[in-house]
């Protein structure tokens, strides 16, 4: 099972400074029109072939829509990667909820 990091967690860690990929997996639009500060777009089309065309920080979280299709994204980098990779609880709608 992965782990999930609540979007609190993620925005402190964020404002401290610390170092791991956020990797936000929606689509290039949905990605332009609002982000996290500091994530990364990595579309799901893109992803497989990106796994491999690059160096993973320690850690990372990966971000969806709504926290789900992060989770089986996390599974996948878990498998093939060597870092400690978790989903973002609730995805980019509970980072929004979190805002207001």
């Amino acid at each position: 099972m992965v782990a999930e990091t609540p979007p609190e967690e993620v925005r402190a860690r964020l404002e401290a400074g610390e170092g791991f990929d956020l990797v936000d997996i929606r689509d290039a639009d949905a990605y332009d029109e609002a982000h996290i500060p500091g994530a990364e777009n990595v579309p799901l089309d893109d992803l497989e072939d990106a796994v491999d065309d690059r160096e993973w920080a320690d850690e990372v979280i990966v971000a969806c829509y709504v926290g789900e299709s992060s989770v089986q994204v996390a599974r996948f980098l878990d498998a093939r990667t060597d870092a400690e990779v978790s989903s973002m609880a609730g995805g980019y709608d509970a980072w929004r909820g979190d805002l207001e």
